[in-house]
């Protein structure tokens, strides 16, 4: 199932960073957070990643582009028939990642829409290029299959500021995006979606899948709620990067499931 991420935001409130490059490339260990999110579904068995571009794109690109230089061992021969010999083999040969350049400024709706014809006509995954979890993503299929609706959304119960869902039964009544006070579970992200998403989303590239999307979805009956009462954090803030950075250095990163 190929697995798409959002990965073209400005990230302004982690200044510090993505003033020089896209926040999914904010590293943790050493590493971007968008190859952990990517590492996490590869473990699962989903290594089809399409990534919406935008913001800073060129440097995700130039990650990819250059993977195989960046995470081996290498000698080089110099002179006027230089020769490359790579000494390391790496778990990521089997990917394959589709980059989308979907516009500075496009919505995630907007960006949503562009990548659309990259799916074919198969369900997808669809994740937020700035957020780690330990959810079973193959469970979450599971349940996607099971009630038919055209998205499932994964609930998770962080502390403040983000989009907030009233539950019934399995079933997501009301989202409301980003209120003053959270009371319950919030959108984590970690969709499981269906191709006729299309017919939600407008042909505007400002169209936010957030604020415009999956709330006509709950008005529809057409948004099911997988519950995950496990970890999960997003990076919006130098404080939140902290956090994922002691969780890794400590050896006790809940997503590093590989």
């Amino acid at each position: 199932m190929k697995v798409v991420i959002f990965c073209g935001g400005l990230g302004t409130r982690l200044r510090e960073e993505t003033e020089f490059r896209p926040k999914p490339m904010v590293p943790i260990g050493g590493r971007p957070i968008l190859w952990h999110i990517m590492k996490f579904y590869a473990e699962q068995g989903h290594k089809d990643f399409i990534l919406c571009l935008g913001y800073k794109g060129e440097s995700i690109k130039d990650f990819f582009l250059n993977y195989q230089w960046n995470m081996s061992d290498i000698t080089l021969r110099l002179g006027r028939t230089p020769e490359i010999q790579y000494h390391t083999n790496h778990a990521e040969e089997d990917w394959r990642v589709t980059l989308v350049d979907t516009g500075a400024t496009t919505q995630t709706g907007g960006r949503l829409r562009q990548v659309l014809p990259f799916i074919g006509d198969d369900d997808f995954l669809l994740t937020y290029g700035d957020g780690v979890c330990n959810t079973d993503i193959n469970e979450t299929i599971r349940f996607h299959h099971t009630h038919g609706r055209t998205a499932t959304v994964t609930a998770v119960h962080p502390s403040g500021r983000f989009g907030e869902m009233v539950i019934q039964g399995d079933e997501v009544k009301t989202f409301s995006e980003k209120p003053e006070k959270e009371k319950g579970f919030i959108n984590g992200g970690f969709f499981v979606v269906n191709k006729r998403v299309q017919n939600y989303i407008s042909e505007d590239d400002l169209c936010n899948f957030e604020q415009q999307v999956l709330p006509v979805l709950a008005q529809n009956d057409d948004l099911s709620v997988y519950r995950h009462n496990g970890f999960w954090q997003c990076m919006d803030t130098y404080r939140e990067q902290m956090i994922l950075e002691d969780l890794w250095r400590s050896g006790n990163a809940p997503w590093k499931i590989w």
